[in-house]
């Protein structure tokens, strides 16, 4: 996205988007800044009378389409590089770009983030290597980055564990006086819809609301836990979770960027202010599997998939760029181009890391290792060692 800090209003000065106001059309009520085929609403108001609304110049607009092409594209070429044996697993964030962008550019520099596995447009927004999470994925290390240089946490496998590690970092950040201004620290943590059901979720919920973290609660419901539906999860939408802890939820469209950095923008502000925690239902939809271990057609029809691609996040904001007359043609291709060239350059990179050694994933178990865990590694070693100068 272009350099600056864009601009975000609630409740406050008018924002001037190019299209006159329009009435948001899409799926239950949420906010919507931009319906599925790409017209522009003014403004929109959350559940408390919260009003929405963005303020970005066109290059900032752009700054926003390309992302979304790029964290696609190279979400691709890791499911391609997985698939031909490169990685060990991965998980894709198709049709989750705009959710992940959209809160991603409204962190600012000195928030703190709490991945889930899936948070690789947060990733690349927080200026990460996108390298770095296909070096966990290929099992050659743990992911490689500095948390504490980019203000982004290590990927957490565990669902629902990093909810608590950011609920207690966020009331660290309260403790050490860090909130109560607009330079002040502010936290967020991301989660599925899956992970609502978790109890780590729910104490988070509490510790958080009870001493009043400076915590955002962001909940990508992208329709499924692995194979279960939303609606074998819960009997109420997610957000509506946040009144009985104590904090205020609303819900987003998930596939509209300028939404998903309004809502966020606004609630990260309120907790660097101590306003306290608050939750995020994303509201979107995940295209692909699970991971590339998930067959989704055993428990999805194509139907459903063919209706959410109509809600596609880039093709919306494709659409917005050029009925507003704020992109031509070449600039799309260039950012196509760019995407490409970049996974190209990705791919690259991949082949030309080492295979892991099997034996280092007794590395982390432990700080100071354990009696038990040696005598695994030793007689794990002993089992490789029984195939060296085997046939093969």
């Amino acid at each position: 996205m272009a350099k600056g800090d864009p601009g975000v209003t609630t409740r406050g000065r008018r924002a001037a988007p190019r299209s006159k106001r329009a009435t948001r059309t899409d799926g239950p009520e949420l906010v919507q800044l931009l319906t599925p085929d790409g017209e522009r609403i003014e403004s929109a108001t959350g559940p408390d009378g919260t009003e929405y609304r963005v303020d970005f110049t066109d290059e900032q607009y752009r700054g926003l389409y390309r992302d979304l092409v790029l964290v696609r594209r190279l979400d691709a070429e890791a499911t391609a590089l997985q698939r031909q044996g490169e990685l060990g697993l991965w998980a894709s964030l198709l049709g989750q770009e705009a959710a992940q962008v959209g809160s991603g550019r409204a962190l600012r520099a000195q928030d703190m983030a709490f991945p889930t596995y899936r948070e690789h447009g947060v990733l690349y927004c927080r200026g990460i290597d996108p390298i770095m999470p296909l070096g966990l994925f290929r099992g050659v290390d743990q992911g490689g980055w500095d948390p504490n240089e980019f203000k982004f946490n290590m990927y957490t496998i565990v669902i629902g564990a990093q909810t608590l590690h950011a609920t207690g970092y966020a009331m660290g950040v309260h403790m050490d006086g860090k909130t109560g201004t607009e330079d002040g620290e502010a936290v967020i943590a991301y989660f599925g819809d899956g992970a609502t059901s978790q109890g780590d979720v729910n104490e988070a919920f509490v510790w958080a609301s009870v001493f009043n973290a400076p915590l955002v609660f962001f909940c990508q419901n992208n329709q499924y836990a692995i194979s279960e539906p939303l609606e074998r999860q819960t009997r109420v939408p997610l957000y509506q979770r946040a009144g009985g802890f104590g904090f205020p939820g609303v819900r987003v469209d998930g596939n509209d960027v300028l939404a998903s950095y309004a809502v966020t923008r606004h609630a990260l502000d309120n907790a660097r202010l101590g306003q306290g925690p608050s939750l995020i239902e994303a509201y979107t939809y995940r295209m692909g599997a699970h991971t590339t271990s998930d067959d989704p057609t055993r428990y999805r029809i194509a139907s459903e998939v063919e209706a959410w691609q109509a809600k596609d996040p880039i093709a919306r904001m494709k659409a917005f760029l050029t009925r507003q007359q704020i992109a031509d043609e070449s600039f799309f291709a260039e950012v196509d181009e760019q995407a490409r060239a970049e996974s190209v350059h990705l791919r690259e990179r991949v082949l030309a890391m080492p295979d892991p050694e099997p034996v280092t994933m007794f590395d982390h178990v432990y700080p100071h290792g354990s009696p038990e865990l040696d005598a695994q590694r030793a007689q794990f070693t002993t089992y490789l060692e029984s195939f060296e100068g085997s046939a093969h």
